[in-house]
């Protein structure tokens, strides 16, 4: 019986990390899952000794509020690995904390995983000389990610996306938008403020005032806002009584895109999402002014939306920092409601990004390269002893 040990520290990782438990245990019944992550994991059967929230966090200055509860889950999970002795560690994303975790965990002894491969090829890409070091084989699910780990040295496989087989639709768009007091025959426009509680603060008061001005623009227009399962209630008070007449649904994102005409959502896992469900979108990304400017120096890309980088061109709009303001995001959706050819050609090229994001299975591939990678530390260890 193989032992993985698993890190994950915001929802789009949990998510991954609960699909990637569940094929573990598919594959190789009697696997034990043991780490940090969230409900979705938790719920898969695996063993948790942390939890991500209140350390998911965006931002340089923002990070350095939650240090004291890293650190100390950091060296929570390094006891871990030292007394349970897992065969492989895998790391999901989160890198500022993966990479010192898994560097730690490599140190012992212990084979790691990297799956959902952090964005090197965008945010300081010298770190894959560290990733190399530590990582035993790379699980990127981008196909682009492939040929810049194989430039590196770096061993990797080409897994697909999990969000593929994750996306579950179960209720139907007029039962859900009467279920809410909305009307069907009125358009609709999802809010996806994201899945961090600092992240959906800088973008609230931005939605508030767009909401207002799209309402002005487009008559009738609808609001649904989906709120992730890991965020407050109260987080949204500020969007007024009564949410301003919008109608909060929590966790169940999928149904919420499916009811959508047009989508304003946090940069982010979400733009994949909707990208699957092939919805006009406006992707929105804002920090704290000091956060931005010290970190805008270390991007290496010109466009920050997945879509666009899948697609190797801009076919979504993008609101950076001091371009995401109530009037900008409203004029991007008003022309997005108001222009029925251009809502469609965005829709065929979220159609062909969708295309370039791998067949169906991307978690059981995964799991099987985990496995894989755990056999072989098991027979290793036996010729030792």
């Amino acid at each position: 019986m193989a032992i993985v040990m698993v890190s994950c520290g915001e929802a789009s990782g949990d998510l991954y990390a609960g699909a990637l438990a569940q094929a573990l245990q598919a594959q190789a019944p009697g696997t034990r899952v043991i780490g940090f992550g969230g409900e979705r994991l938790a719920a898969a059967g695996a063993e948790l000794y942390g939890d991500y929230r209140g350390i998911a966090v965006t931002g340089l200055t923002e990070v350095l509020r939650v240090l004291p509860r890293t650190y100390a889950m950091y060296r929570r999970l390094v006891d871990l690995a030292r007394t349970a002795r897992p065969d492989v560690f895998v790391a999901i994303d989160f890198p500022d904390f993966n990479f010192r975790l898994a560097s730690a965990v490599h140190a012992l002894g212990i084979p790691v995983v990297y799956y959902v491969s952090p964005q090197l090829w965008a945010w300081r890409p010298g770190r894959i000389r560290a990733l190399k070091a530590f990582a035993d084989k790379v699980l990127p699910i981008f196909p682009f990610e492939v040929e810049i780990y194989e430039r590196a040295g770096v061993q990797v496989e080409f897994v697909g996306h999990p969000l593929i087989d994750l996306i579950s639709v179960t209720t139907p768009r007029d039962s859900l938008l009467r279920s809410v007091g909305l009307d069907p025959a009125a358009p609709v426009v999802a809010l996806l403020p994201g899945s961090r509680p600092n992240e959906v603060r800088a973008l609230l008061p931005v939605l508030a005032g767009a909401m207002t001005r799209i309402r002005a623009g487009h008559p009738g227009t609808q609001f649904v806002l989906a709120r992730a399962p890991s965020l407050s209630a109260s987080l949204f008070d500020s969007l007024g009584p009564g949410a301003g007449g919008v109608a909060i649904i929590e966790g169940r994102t999928d149904d919420v895109l499916n009811a959508s005409d047009v989508v304003l959502t946090a940069s982010g896992t979400a733009t994949v999402q909707t990208a699957l469900h092939e919805k006009p979108m406006v992707i929105l990304y804002k920090l704290s002014p000091l956060t931005y400017r010290l970190g805008r120096p270390f991007v290496k890309v010109d466009t920050f939306g997945m879509a666009n980088l899948i697609a190797g061109r801009q076919i979504v709009p993008e609101l950076i920092q001091d371009d995401c303001t109530p009037e900008r995001v409203a004029g991007e959706a008003l022309a997005l409601l108001n222009d029925r050819s251009r809502a469609d050609r965005m829709r065929a090229d979220l159609r062909a990004v969708r295309a370039k994001l791998g067949a169906p299975g991307a978690s059981g591939r995964a799991a099987a390269a985990v496995l894989n990678v755990a056999t072989e530390a098991q027979r290793t260890q036996r010729l030792r002893d």
